[in-house]
């Protein structure tokens, strides 16, 4: 049984709704680029688990891309071995497929709904919708406040970072760890390895455990950890290593994690939100480099965007509640055991191609 990924392709946070998707529609490097496309409770998430489950059943890897509005459902699946991938491509992430045949093609999940007895239900499903995106607007209203609070205390305690120290420290990590593979240039690529979502901050560290049994925790309650990741990613990859950066859901311009899966190696971001459980391999306390001016102020900001970050998370639960409500409102109406045929369908198809590659390699 090959290992399986588990990421997120999207993220609630600082900057509202984020999806790293284009990374997917836009990459023209794909064999098969299925965009599922279906109504709320439609049998997309089955889809992707089902044809997921079959292609880690026959042993080649397979990243598992999770919702952000509900982290026990999936957005998509990646099969990085055959370069296929499968993405659900409706609101709030809509996508439409690459050179539609050569590239992406649509796999419409729609034709196993009932049209005529969904339309009994309009007024209910229209108040559900209403609602479930009322709710959004609100957490990521409390989002933005909260990263707005943090950000003038963050800034502050920076310009105290002796960085002299930390660029030494970080020179000695990637000389002891960073060793040439003699290959090409390695490709670097983003996830989302956690996001806040109704349950509060939810992390994959599993998945960080499955690909990288060497790991470096590093101590970061004020946002230093991004330029190093960066760094380490760029001497990563001109050594020959492919990389996996996993952005900050508050910034995703700013990345929280690194992962180098052909070395075993990760550096993962520890803050308040996610303490790493367990023992690092090495730890880098960054933390330790700051030397907060005035501590009262910090601790008052960081309450405040704790404060709101809770208002976040009752509204992403209120979202999530009309979401539940409007599936299990549309589920009566949907053909599942058209939804699982056209998935072994799809499943088979794939196989078939997988078997045609090991062949011939």
């Amino acid at each position: 049984m090959a290992r399986a990924a588990h990421f997120f392709l999207s993220a609630n946070g600082g900057d509202g709704y984020q999806t790293l998707r284009e990374q997917i529609t836009e990459d023209r490097s794909f064999y098969d680029l299925m965009i599922l496309k279906g109504g709320p409770g439609g049998g997309k998430s089955t889809f992707l688990r089902l044809v997921g489950e079959a292609m880690e059943g026959a042993d080649t890897p397979v990243e598992y891309l999770h919702c952000a509005g509900d982290p026990d459902s999936l957005d998509g699946v990646l099969l990085p071995e055959l370069r296929c991938a499968l993405l659900d491509g409706t609101a709030p992430h809509p996508a439409e497929p690459p050179y539609p045949g050569a590239v992406g093609r649509w796999v419409d999940l729609g034709r196993f709904l009932d049209i005529t007895a969904a339309k009994a239900a309009r007024e209910e499903i229209i108040r559900l919708t209403d609602r479930g995106d009322a709710a959004c607007i609100r957490a990521f209203h409390a989002l933005k406040a909260a990263r707005q609070v943090e950000l003038d205390g963050r800034a502050a305690a920076c310009r105290t970072v002796d960085w002299r120290r930390l660029d030494r420290r970080v020179g000695g990590v990637i000389a002891r760890e960073l060793r040439k593979s003699g290959g090409e240039a390695g490709i670097s690529r983003q996830r989302f390895l956690g996001t806040i979502t109704h349950r509060g901050y939810v992390w994959r560290t599993d998945t960080v455990k499955a690909l990288c049994p060497r790991l470096y925790e590093l101590e970061d309650s004020f946002g230093l950890a991004g330029p190093i990741l960066r760094r380490m990613a760029a001497a990563a990859a001109e050594r020959g290593w492919d990389t996996l950066l996993c952005p900050g859901p508050e910034d995703p311009s700013q990345p929280e994690h690194l992962l180098i899966p052909g070395l075993g190696l990760a550096f993962v971001t520890s803050r308040p939100e996610l303490r790493w459980e367990g023992k690092p391999y090495r730890r880098l306390r960054l933390d330790a480099m700051v030397k907060p001016e005035n501590k009262a102020r910090l601790r008052f900001e960081t309450r405040m965007a704790h404060l709101l970050r809770q208002e976040a998370v009752e509204a992403l639960g209120e979202a999530k509640a009309a979401h539940d409500a409007l599936e299990s409102l549309c589920n009566p109406y949907v053909d599942f055991d058209g939804v699982r045929a056209l998935a072994a369908v799809e499943s088979a198809r794939l196989l078939c191609w997988m078997h045609r590659q090991r062949e011939t390699a």
